[in-house]
């Protein structure tokens, strides 16, 4: 069994007439777990503008899943608060935009998501680090990061803010 004769794929054979030791996918043929049927999910698109709706619900465990993954992945560059001061700008980098300016505060949702997908200026895209699920997840902790930056005490309820103070 252990010099038993195999064909490696793409490389020359006898066994077919064309020469090849495979053969080519069925035309339409999608590989397992890469059928992106839905563009919203995969492209954070609807109607070719950026959405301004998330493709699934956003609770708790989403939330924390975004946490995670912007700690993992956006602290370097835009800190922990999203003020674009993180370790790799304060040792020199180019600083990204802050997330709490209204440009960023006003921008849709999908902005967000397909600037993680396909990059932005000197940002480059992190489709391959971070699936999509998680990217949306990203998108709802950024959303989090910049009601927080710009909540007033009138924000919280009543029975609450006296543990504020």
């Amino acid at each position: 069994m252990h010099d038993q004769p195999k064909y490696v794929p793409f490389r020359e054979s006898t066994f077919f007439t064309d020469g090849r030791s495979a053969r080519a996918p069925v035309a339409g043929t999608v590989a397992r777990g890469h059928l992106r049927e839905d563009t919203l999910l995969y492209t954070g698109k609807v109607n070719g503008a950026d959405a301004t709706v998330f493709p699934f619900a956003v609770d708790e465990r989403v939330m924390a899943r975004g946490q995670e993954r912007y700690e993992i992945f956006c602290t370097p560059c835009h800190g922990r608060t999203g003020a674009g001061d993180g370790m790799i700008v304060r040792r020199g980098y180019r600083a990204p935009p802050t997330l709490h300016t209204d440009r960023l505060r006003l921008a849709p949702v999908g902005h967000f998501f397909d600037v993680m997908t396909a990059g932005f200026g000197a940002m480059p895209d992190y489709a391959a680090q971070i699936g999509a699920e998680d990217r949306w997840a990203v998108v709802a902790y950024i959303r989090a990061l910049q009601l927080a930056g710009h909540a007033t005490i009138t924000d919280v309820p009543a029975e609450r803010r006296g543990a504020l103070q």
